[in-house]
């Protein structure tokens, strides 16, 4: 039986990023999983081949063979030479991406070894049971350049799970249970069936206790059994210095709390930058617009400049022509990892009156008679295109 399009089998287009195709696996993976059709071998088949084509279409290189040459280009070189991957294949190959697509629950055993493909051995590989983790929480915090520059200290009100204080995240009242009597308190049920590969055992959390090995006997009255509860929580953020817009920091713990004394999620947090009244950000360098009167232009003159640490003074040499940019080293954003400090770039632009009194046009057409003010820029003056380069060098 000739094999399927990959693209086809995970219904993807040659286009789909890695998260897409990521979750098209996952969607399969999970639908054709073996512990959820027991002896039902189309499933296993399904299961194997979305896991074949996740291999290859997930990898650079095979991705680029089989795009130009289909499936005679990976015979092989793809690590299976054409024959279809095994279920040892998978659990073994895949082990550390089943651990991602799944985060949890669940193995693989087979010739002797076990292979912890959903995130390890629901006893943690020590006796213990299965964990619950809670899920993570995002927020945006708007930040003003003032605030990226130096860092900033944040205390956000969050509303999320916290741990049940009447029962302290156990879900009992007066921590009353009783042994679950389908994993008789181990928190795990494991299964052995044979197959076209063997004997194979899979093990994973209890489906009644949800791995805890025992159940509530009786619900505390405020969580319900659950162990956790809504609430508001102030969360303070320190926000290092040099942050972008979009950027993302994690708090790990700080997400809800999980149900029964279980690891709690992550809080994340997006970085929103404002925009400036006066600058405008290119990575860690400043742009600022600096208008000065025709006279300041062409005798020179000092004039003072705002930054984020206060104002300077800029010597405005004689002769300056509206374009000109004048650099300020150090007087950017810093690095977001201490290593060094932008710079900013002042833009000098000659202000030029949109209307004149009569007097004043007078005076300027006096001027306009003098040789000095019509224009004759040198080779260098013309060279706009050397000046954009020396910008941006």
């Amino acid at each position: 039986m000739a094999k399927r399009d990959y693209y086809e089998v995970l219904g993807v287009d040659k286009n789909v990023s890695a998260d897409e195709l990521k979750k098209a696996y996952r969607k399969l993976a999970l639908k054709y999983h073996p512990d959820r059709n027991p002896g039902d071998k189309d499933a296993e088949e399904k299961f194997k081949e979305a896991a074949e084509a996740y291999d290859v279409l997930s990898n650079p290189d095979k991705k680029a063979r089989y795009d130009q040459f289909g499936h005679a280009g990976l015979d092989g070189a793809a690590g299976y030479g054409g024959q279809g991957m095994s279920m040892d294949d998978i659990f073994s190959q895949f082990g550390s991406i089943f651990s991602d697509l799944f985060g949890g629950g669940g193995g693989f055993s087979s010739g002797g070894f076990h292979f912890s493909g959903f995130g390890g051995d629901p006893r943690g590989g020590g006796g213990r049971r299965t964990m619950m983790k809670g899920t993570n929480l995002r927020i945006k915090v708007k930040l003003t350049l003032e605030e990226i520059d130096q860092g900033v200290e944040k205390k956000i009100k969050v509303n999320k799970y916290v741990t049940c204080k009447s029962c302290n995240g156990s879900g009992a009242r007066n921590n009353n249970f009783e042994t679950c009597s389908h994993c008789h308190g181990t928190g795990i049920v494991t299964e052995t069936r044979r197959s076209l590969f063997g004997q194979m055992q899979t093990q994973a959390a209890c489906p009644y206790c949800g791995g805890q090995g025992k159940i509530v006997k009786d619900k505390c009255p405020d969580c319900h059994g659950d162990g956790i509860v809504k609430s508001e929580e102030i969360i303070t953020i320190n926000i290092p210095a040099g942050v972008s817009d979009g950027m993302q920091l994690s708090m790990r713990g700080q997400g809800n709390a999980a149900p029964r004394g279980g690891m709690p999620g992550d809080l994340i947090i997006q970085v929103e930058e404002l925009p400036h009244d006066y600058f405008e950000r290119q990575e860690n360098n400043l742009f600022y617009n600096a208008f000065i009167t025709f006279a300041d232009a062409a005798m020179g003159a000092s004039v003072e400049i705002p930054t984020l640490h206060g104002k300077v003074r800029v010597k405005i040499e004689q002769g300056t022509p509206s374009g000109k940019v004048i650099r300020l080293k150090g007087k950017g954003l810093p690095d977001v990892n201490g290593y060094s400090r932008g710079d900013m770039l002042v833009s000098i632009n000659v202000w030029v009156p949109k209307s004149l009194t009569k007097e004043e046009k007078t005076m300027l057409e006096e001027l306009n008679k003098h040789t000095n003010f019509q224009p004759n820029p040198t080779k260098q003056e013309r060279g706009f295109f050397d000046k954009m380069k020396d910008l941006f060098s």
